[in-house]
């Protein structure tokens, strides 16, 4: 959510309606800020971190990113008293008020953000500036998990079995639930089967408790539609439910407050901000010894005597390899880069879900109020407005006519978005609410068969890497995005959802003019015009066997070709999972940091 300007509905469609200007949300939040930090500075999970300014000569490990797979990597990693471990974190700490629920939306796009932005695309994002598709990254303490809608959703069970398939042996269903398991402290264990769900791990995990009736109505027109309300992370993968959410006791868990914030004070584990990478060094045998940051303007390098685990993300974590001589010949070639090592699949594979953005409105009245009485309500008791994304967490995964139901493989997710608050600082009179909210229904293709590619745009580390989704290349995830978009208007017809006088916002998409409303050639042109990227990037450094020329890295993540390098985050996906990609970059993370304390036993560390 962010209220740009509070008499005009924003991106995401949300209906923001007050007096209030600009210049006092931001006064709105920078209040939340003060009294939540000082809150924060009372509770021992979410006490600051104090970071490091210089680091020592050299460790063991240095773990590259603190997101949602590196801030797991160096907690569990320094649990081993005999490790020390260097986190560099390009970005800075969480802002207090990223936290708050509600809020989320308000992240977006500020310094906390990568805003990473893609090359000119052909099939997709046509009608973005210069046709140029853009996503959100976490660049923060906590990466994306501190910037995202906290939807937990690890992925159906057939991900992983597909993965293994592929040759990745271990990364069957069964061998990573456990890790799933470790990682959760379901707050509800008497609502879930515990044979999917866990107590007890460092990451809170509940349902939120601030709903609007209409999500239940719209879980409700689902079941009409023949759909079971389900726990989308136990037995099935098919069916609607309110999310999970990566939140307790109505504020954001993101991994830097699971997994840092209470590891902050082990004095084997360093965490520098503001230190963005440039590359891993390598020895005449390709073994990594050293790595080259910035801070501050300033070059630094720091040794490394046992691993580097790049957990940059799919688009930074590829990039790195690249900038270190890790990757095609003649791309690094192309652009003045020392080659270490020839590994093709750096950069390839490059993909995520793709979603496109339908805007309703309803006919729905009742306030939900963001002001400072909701601001006070939330302080006090973590309750109110502010402690839900609201309808943000309403989702269902479905079958198309071209998915298979007995593989409980849905090949769309249905979320709904907005209706998240009424914005006011100074009172809300009839007057100034709308006659019609705005709600939003993204169906989201699961099983992209688009693949693009990362690539280094120089020599410079420092530079953007160029990024080419090819949304929408393979024609078979038009035809399956067209099959959700029918679905959300099905739904929205249903008995259940007549009284809410569901509309669907028919103004032509730009450049689909002549096209007639509805039909299915409209529907393509629309989809590939306002394309929307589904912020879930995955598979640029993919997991394979041997015997696939593109694979970047083995089942236990080292990266082929090179010593004591591993990559630990969603781009060694070698297909993305289904759904949002934060609960699996964990169960990631927590693989890695196995993998690599049984590598080095303590009983042979000092070999």
């Amino acid at each position: 959510m962010s209220c740009i300007n509070c008499t005009e509905p924003i991106t995401d469609g949300t209906t923001l309606v007050s007096t209030c200007a600009t210049g006092n949300i931001w006064i709105f939040m920078s209040i939340l800020e003060f009294f939540i930090r000082r809150q924060c500075d009372l509770e021992d999970p979410c006490g600051r971190i104090t970071p490091r300014n210089e680091p020592e000569k050299s460790y063991d490990f240095i773990v590259i990113g603190a997101g949602s797979g590196g801030a797991t990597v160096a907690s569990r990693l320094s649990e081993e008293e005999h490790f020390s471990v260097l986190l560099l974190e390009a970005g800075l700490d969480e802002h207090a008020w990223s936290q708050v629920p509600a809020l989320f939306r308000s992240i977006v796009n500020t310094k906390l953000d990568w805003q990473h932005v893609g090359d000119i695309e052909e099939t997709g994002c046509l009608n973005w500036k210069e046709k140029r598709c853009a996503w959100p990254g976490g660049k923060v303490l906590g990466g994306s998990s501190a910037i995202n809608g906290m939807m937990y959703m690890r992925g159906s069970h057939k991900d992983f079995n597909d993965w293994e398939k592929l040759g990745n042996k271990g990364w069957s269903y069964k061998d990573v639930l456990p890790f799933f398991k470790k990682s959760e402290n379901y707050l509800e264990m008497d609502k879930v089967d515990p044979e999917y769900h866990s107590a007890g791990g460092p990451l809170s995990v509940s349902q939120f408790s601030n709903q609007p009736p209409l999500g239940f109505d719209i879980l409700n027109a689902a079941k009409e539609l023949g759909y079971d309300i389900v726990d989308l992370n136990g037995k099935t993968h098919t069916g609607w439910t309110i999310a999970q959410s990566t939140s307790g006791r109505g504020s954001r868990f993101s991994t830097a407050r699971a997994f840092l914030r209470p590891a902050r004070n082990r004095p084997n584990l360093h965490i520098m901000i503001n230190s963005t990478v440039s590359k891993i060094i390598f020895d005449n045998t390709k073994k990594a010894v050293a790595v080259e940051f910035y801070k501050n303007g300033k070059l630094s390098k720091v040794g490394v005597n046992r691993e580097v685990i790049i957990s940059a993300g799919a688009v930074n974590s590829p990039q790195i390899l690249l900038n270190s001589g890790v990757g095609p010949k003649e791309e690094l070639e192309a652009v003045d880069v020392p080659v270490v090592h020839n590994l093709p699949g750096v950069g390839k594979n490059f993909h995520e879900h793709v979603t496109y953005q339908m805007v309703y409105s309803i006919n729905e009245k009742d306030l939900n109020v963001l002001d400072i009485n909701s601001a006070l309500e939330y302080l006090v008791t973590r309750k109110g407005p502010l402690s839900s994304t609201g309808l943000w967490q309403v989702t269902g995964m479905i079958n198309t006519k071209y998915a298979n139901p007995k593989e409980d493989h849905p090949d769309i997710h249905v979320i709904l978005g907005g209706y998240t608050a009424i914005c006011s600082l100074n009172g809300v009179n009839n007057s100034s609410v709308p006659s019609r909210r705005e709600i939003l229904a993204l169906p989201m293709v699961l099983h992209p068969k688009s693949k693009g590619y990362v690539r280094l745009r120089n020599n410079n580390p420092l530079s953007k890497p160029r990024l080419t989704a090819k949304f929408l290349s393979h024609p078979d995830d038009v035809a399956v995005l067209i099959e959700g978009i029918k679905f959300v208007i099905k739904l929205t017809e249903t008995e259940v959802l007549k009284k809410y006088d569901f509309q669907l916002n028919k103004t032509p998409v730009k450049n689909c003019e002549h096209l007639e409303f509805g039909s299915d050639l409209y529907w393509e042109c629309a989809v590939r015009h306002n394309t929307a990227p589904g912020a879930h990037l995955a598979g640029s450094c993919k997991m394979g066997p041997n015997t696939d020329p593109m694979a970047v890295v083995d089942e236990e993540l080292r990266v082929k070709g090179v010593l004591g390098v591993r990559v630990a985050d969603a781009s060694i996906m070698p297909l993305v999972t289904s759904g949002n990609t934060n609960a699996p970059t964990i169960m990631i993370g927590e693989r890695a940091a196995d993998f690599i304390r049984k590598s080095w036993k303590s009983d042979d560390f000092s070999k």
